[in-house]
């Protein structure tokens, strides 16, 4: 071993002593203690050394709690838990006995519950109301608990940023709050200690924003997967005697994905549309939207990530169909066949046109699709002002789905003329798609028209419908 290693491993020790007293250059107020050693603690006190605390981790065994971050203090619980006024609690709820006999050290100090349990209502109460009985001498906050280790190592870059704490104090809520926005998170205060069960649960719900845009995509595709089994597949062995199942995997399925992102894209605008309208039937702003509605608003990201994800498929299903073999096979045999014939085929300008213009049109409502997905992403979101972000979502989502929908009505053409296309009296796939975004446009349509425009404006600008009949001299012509 080298004199430098030695000197290294020398100052390591000594740092690391249970009897080296806290800092004294320091303010309390500037000055943090850990009670932890695990991932969590070595991260929070690492987050808190960048920040410019003074950290001070409480330990059972300080000699041996050597992967500390380079900079903090290491004690024994006792000294640690004098050295400073604000304590977080990095430890399971299994091992808080140990701050029973320290209740006289705690006694006026600021816990902050970083516990969560591995199931819903694993004990009779919430964790921090468990240790506030312990330490009833201490002002206990419930926080940082919806924080993983990794994403406090890295750093406020990171887009979760939110933080949610609850407790009886409020000087000991300001106290973590000011911490919180030391650390660059954005700390929201949810009310007294009996919140902190619902705080706890947060980390164990799994996608819960998800839930119903998934179960809607789950819906759609297999509804329409099955449908347009029954009407492709099955119909050409009943009536046929064909066996066409080979065109489950891409063909079936390059059907259902287009239909479900149109459909869900629709799902995206239509309760924006629909919270209009009530609106203008009830003349004011100031009324609560319905339960279903509301849920309905808050799932609209959701919704377009899904659908998003669905036209994807579909545009990669596209690339693949000229190398597929059934479609080489197909088109070997038409030229063996025009061959072997002498015929010849002359160019059709109208399906050329139609043609282009369908693919042209796919492509750019694919194109402002992927916009609309990466301008929804918080690091490019909180970049944009209100503004801007309302143009891209509103003004080009509702072009998006103008495009797409134009698109789809450019594939079907005039082929609803002929009665081959309704196989067992049945409309395609296509044709059902067709109908919510139609709704969903000529809806909007409707609302863009000036004098309707007018009066939603002054509906979210404050003004009421009633406002007027109580105070005429306020009130002005809807139609100059």
């Amino acid at each position: 071993m080298t004199g430098q290693e030695r000197s290294e491993e020398k100052s390591e020790c000594v740092s690391l002593s249970p009897m080296m007293e806290a800092d004294p250059a320091l303010p309390e107020s500037e000055r943090v203690c850990v009670f932890g050693t695990g991932d969590l603690g070595h991260s929070l006190g690492l987050r808190l050394l960048q920040a410019g605390y003074g950290v001070v981790f409480g330990s059972r065994r300080p000699h041996s709690s050597s992967r500390l971050p380079h900079g903090a203090q290491v004690l024994g619980h006792a000294a640690a838990a004098q050295s400073a006024h604000l304590i977080f609690i990095a430890v399971q709820r299994e091992h808080y006995d140990f701050l029973v006999p320290l209740a006289n050290q705690l006694k006026g100090k600021v816990l902050v519950d970083l516990s969560n349990n591995l199931r819903k209502n694993q004990y009779p109460e919430a964790n921090a109301e468990y240790l506030q009985s312990l330490v009833p001498g201490a002002e206990v906050v419930k926080g940082f608990n919806t924080l993983s280790a990794w994403s406090l190592q890295n750093g406020p870059s990171d887009a979760n940023r939110q933080v949610y704490i609850c407790g009886e104090s409020a000087e000991a809520k300001e106290a973590v709050i000011a911490v919180a926005t030391k650390l660059g998170l954005s700390a929201l205060d949810r009310g007294s200690i009996s919140v902190a069960r619902e705080l706890e649960d947060f980390p164990l719900q799994l996608f819960p924003q998800w839930r119903l845009p998934l179960r809607i995509a789950i819906g759609l595709s297999a509804a329409f997967f099955f449908y347009l089994l029954i009407r492709y597949v099955i119909y050409a062995y009943v009536t046929q005697g064909k066996d066409i199942s080979f065109r489950i995997m891409v063909s079936l399925a390059n059907q259902v994905c287009p239909i479900v992102s149109l459909i869900m894209l629709s799902l995206c605008y239509l309760p924006g549309v629909l919270a209009s309208f009530l609106q203008l039937y009830r003349g004011t702003k100031y009324r609560r939207f319905p339960n279903w509605l509301d849920r309905w608003m808050l799932c609209r990201k959701q919704l377009g990530l899904l659908s998003l994800g669905f036209a994807f498929l579909h545009v990669l299903y596209t690339l693949i169909i000229p190398i597929r073999y059934f479609v080489r096979f197909k088109a070997t045999e038409r030229t063996v066949s025009v061959i072997r014939e002498n015929r010849t085929t002359e160019f059709d300008t109208t399906t050329a046109w139609r043609s282009d213009s369908y693919l042209s049109l796919g492509i750019l409502g694919f194109g402002l699709y992927v916009l609309l997905g990466i301008t929804s992403l918080p690091s490019v979101s909180n970049a944009l002002s209100w503004r801007e972000f309302s143009f891209v979502q509103s003004k080009l989502g509702h072009l998006t789905l103008l495009l797409c929908t134009a698109h789809t009505y450019l594939y079907g053409w005039n082929r609803f003329l002929s009665s081959s296309t309704y196989k067992w009296y049945t409309p395609p796939g296509y044709m059902l798609c067709l109908v919510l975004p139609s709704v969903v446009l000529l809806l909007k349509l409707l609302l863009i028209t000036p004098c309707v425009d007018r009066t939603i404006t002054r509906i979210r600008q404050g003004w009421e419908r009633g406002a007027d009949q109580r105070n005429p001299k306020d009130s002005q012509p809807l139609i100059p």
